[in-house]
């Protein structure tokens, strides 16, 4: 399994900014092998993390070249005041069960 995470400081979004954002989500989730999705803001800074995981670097890329993904990247000086990508490779995860899992349970069997 892998993870992106996309951190960033906000800027001013506009409606542009709305539109290009909720079709790359949507066309994000129905790519094969995407596996779900969480978000945090730190209320110290302000910066904003997207985590997205993905069964394989191939479904990654597939979301990494689609024309909106990339007409947004090419946009993101007029929204975002600095950002950051961080892909990682997950190798497992765990917990005391308190908390419900984030990830499809079917994830923990490809995990061993």
């Amino acid at each position: 399994m892998y993870s992106s995470t996309f951190i960033f400081a906000s800027g001013q979004f506009d409606e542009d900014f709305h539109r290009i954002d909720q079709d790359i989500a949507a066309f994000a989730r129905a790519i094969p092998g995407y596996l779900g999705e969480e978000s945090w803001t730190n209320a110290e800074t302000g910066l904003v993390s997207n985590v997205y995981y993905w069964d394989s670097l191939q479904a990654l890329q597939q979301l990494v070249q689609h024309p909106r993904h990339q007409q947004a990247k090419s946009r993101q000086g007029e929204w975002l005041a600095g950002y950051q990508v961080v892909i990682s490779q997950v190798l497992r995860r765990y917990g005391d069960g308190k908390i419900a899992a984030q990830l499809p349970a079917a994830l923990s069997e490809a995990e061993r």
